[in-house]
């Protein structure tokens, strides 16, 4: 009885911690995305390289390609490391300013702060950085400790 008990205890507790890494883009990221970023960043958006070829006038007017995990991921990981932390934070991590995207997370503070919590949660503990690849000013390059923590799932 003792070790059915143990057992059961450790599956509720293995459910519990498997639930909470359950995010995944298909199911959770995606839609958030769809919903506040797709009137720019859609799929008739440029892909990074190809944005990156634009000059600076159109680039500010139109947004690259999000839409997908891949297209996505560009942004956080590499080649434009760090910008979607950037252009998403909430001001927490910014000095106090939120990025200039945080205001299509929501249409109110809470969802704002709950669509930004999910995407902290689905990309890893600790992968929230705003660092870009190589230094920059006062802001250090990422490093690979801070690259290894990124764990969002497909």
């Amino acid at each position: 009885m003792k070790h059915q008990i143990f057992v059961a205890a450790a599956l509720a507790g293995f459910a519990v911690v498997a639930g909470g890494q359950e995010l995944t883009w298909r199911e959770d990221i995606e839609p958030i995305i769809r919903q506040g970023c797709a009137e720019c960043h859609d799929a008739d958006s440029k892909e990074y390289g190809e944005w990156m070829l634009l000059d600076d006038a159109l680039r500010k007017k139109e947004g690259p390609r999000l839409d997908t995990y891949t297209t996505f991921m560009n942004y956080v990981v590499w080649p434009a490391t760090g910008a979607l932390q950037r252009r998403l934070d909430d001001g927490a991590s910014t000095g106090g300013k939120p990025g200039n995207m945080y205001k299509h997370l929501g249409d109110t503070d809470a969802e704002r702060a709950k669509n930004l919590q999910t995407i902290k949660a689905w990309l890893g503990d600790g992968a929230w950085y705003v660092n870009r690849f190589d230094a920059r000013g006062d802001m250090p390059g990422v490093t690979k400790e801070q690259l290894e923590k990124v764990k969002a799932k497909y």
